[in-house]
């Protein structure tokens, strides 16, 4: 039994093995019948097209030639031209298919004080309406949407900008359009019923909403600068609005809106290119008020060259400020109080941003976390400390001759005089116990808020036209890392003692029945602790 098992077992396994070299005899045959040169016939077979889209290893026809970001150092340079009427050009090529291009002008509410105060106010509203070549300003718009495009226009004290964002390919018609918009507006009677229209429309809503900031800004400009130059309201008094004409803006555009008071800057556009066409729109073609026939009186004023006077000072207005409709909140009262400040082109300026940053603050109900301003000194000593205080907020405006640095709080009306008695003690402690951790945390907050905003292609616009205006040349971001990475301690002592030795600045609206007087808040200032004298006759309102 056992010897028949084993010869069943041995001739399964001769079985197998005359079957596997079989397959390797079939296998060596194939593999030596196609090593000839049938192989190769085979392998040449013509392809077979399987679809209509274009093969992958091919450009597509059509389309132009791509073009890659690059980093080399002469491209990130900001290019500057002058041309023959003074007019400047500025342009900071970019990666990418679109591009923001505009106007920055001289120009602005700081200017006005031969004019009723309201010109800038009114231009920003009057603006990308119909011009001479778009008398219908719907044309106007639709050609800028044919090349994804959108515009705006922003008025403050010192500047005036008209931009726009649009495709690259669309460059000269979007130059054509801020050329029309900002020298050859039409401005007609239409036009300015209805920019009367919205301004009132809008000094009514600032009335009815809650917050405040807007009106503040006014109010505390007209304190620390008393009727002078940046003093001026930025906003339309109600009492001008039926004052100003069109004679009256046209006046004022021939006079501010100058070649020489004008840099047309653009981002993500080759400089030629930008050059050709500002040459083409702007001073090929005479503005309007170059035209305009001899029965309309468009007279030559002065400009005001005058350097701004700090005066400091207080404003206030007694009123009801509505509350917030959702959570309950109680009605509060505002205070600002200011300080003189450095402009742009001083050597303390950048120590002054320094030292805002480091006093922060914000909102009470704000969001934070690192990196948010939960640090800031605003937050620590004062938001974190008074649960009646819903917001104190530092902020530093900049201008060419001046600047002013203040302290923005809010708390309802039975701890108005507490608020002001703490943002003084803040004012007065900001060159004290100054730590390493919140210097540090400070400049490297500044460096990435920079670092930050400039990577939107509409504030680099803005900084390329701002910077080029007030100097003539843009400074390399780099640069202000450098400047700010210097900044140490006894810098910030320095600026913080020189905001103090100046007169303050103090506005104030809602409920103001427990204000102090400035008289207070000035004793409040010499005082090295802060601290407030006591008694009711400095009370503002008895």
């Amino acid at each position: 039994m056992a010897l028949q098992t084993g010869y069943k077992l041995s001739r399964a396994l001769f079985q197998k093995n005359q079957l596997w070299n079989s397959q390797k005899n079939i296998e060596n045959c194939l593999i030596k019948q196609y090593t000839s040169t049938e192989w190769k016939n085979l392998s040449e077979r013509p392809k077979i097209k399987v679809t209509d889209m274009p093969p992958m290893d091919e450009p597509v026809k059509g389309l132009p030639r791509p073009v890659y970001a690059n980093f080399k150092e002469e491209d990130q340079k900001t290019k500057v031209t002058i041309l023959s009427n003074g007019l400047t050009v500025a342009s900071e090529n970019r990666f990418g298919a679109f591009c923001t291009v505009g106007v920055v002008i001289d120009s602005g509410s700081r200017y006005e004080v031969a004019y009723p105060s309201g010109i800038s106010h009114f231009l920003e509203k009057l603006a990308f309406n119909s011009t001479k070549f778009y008398p219908d300003k719907d044309d106007m718009i639709n050609r800028l949407e044919q090349h994804g495009g959108i515009c705006d226009s922003q008025a403050s004290r010192d500047t005036f900008i008209y931009a726009a964002s649009a495709y690259t390919s669309g460059l000269n018609d979007v130059i054509q359009l801020l050329a029309e918009a900002t020298l050859r507006p039409n401005i007609t009677n239409e036009e300015l019923l209805n920019a009367k229209q919205a301004i009132n429309f809008e000094l009514e809503t600032l009335n009815m909403r809650p917050e405040q900031e807007t009106i503040l800004m006014d109010m505390i400009h007209a304190a620390a600068y008393s009727d002078n130059t940046l003093g001026l309201p930025k906003l339309c008094p109600q009492e001008n609005v039926n004052k100003i004409s069109r004679n009256m803006l046209l006046t004022y555009l021939k006079n501010h809106y100058t070649p020489k008071r004008m840099v047309v800057a653009g981002v993500g556009v080759e400089h030629p290119k930008l050059v050709d066409a500002v040459q083409k729109y702007f001073v090929d073609i005479k503005p309007v008020w170059a035209e305009i026939q001899n029965s309309e009186t468009i007279k030559d004023v002065n400009v005001d060259n005058s350097v701004s006077q700090y005066t400091g000072g207080l404003v206030h207005e007694e009123c009801e400020i509505p509350q917030f409709a959702s959570a309950g909140l109680p009605v509060l009262s505002h205070v600002v109080i200011g300080l003189e400040s450095c402009s742009h082109q001083d050597k303390d300026f950048i120590a002054t941003c320094v030292l805002n940053i480091m006093m922060g603050g914000g909102g009470s109900f704000s969001a934070g976390g690192p990196g948010k301003g939960m640090y800031t000194r605003l937050y620590t000593n004062v938001l974190n400390r008074y649960h009646w205080m819903y917001s104190a907020t530092a902020c530093n405006h900049a201008y060419s001759d001046s600047g002013l640095f203040c302290i923005h709080a809010s708390a309802p009306p039975t701890h108005l005089r507490d608020m002001v008695e703490v943002v003084v003690k803040e004012l007065v402690g900001m060159p004290k116990n100054i730590t390493d951790e919140e210097l540090r945390r400070a400049k490297t907050q500044l460096q990435s808020m920079l670092l930050m905003n400039l990577e939107s292609r509409p504030v680099m616009f803005e900084d390329i036209g701002r910077q080029v205006l007030a100097s003539g040349q843009r400074r390399r971001p780099r640069y202000f890392i450098n400047e700010i990475e210097k900044i140490s301690k006894d810098d910030i002592v320095r600026v913080a003692r020189r905001l103090l030795s100046s007169q303050p600045a103090v506005a104030a609206r809602g409920d103001l029945r427990k204000m102090p007087s400035l008289e207070y808040i000035q004793a409040g200032l010499i005082d090295s602790e802060g601290r407030m004298p006591s008694g009711r006759k400095l009370l503002l309102f008895r």
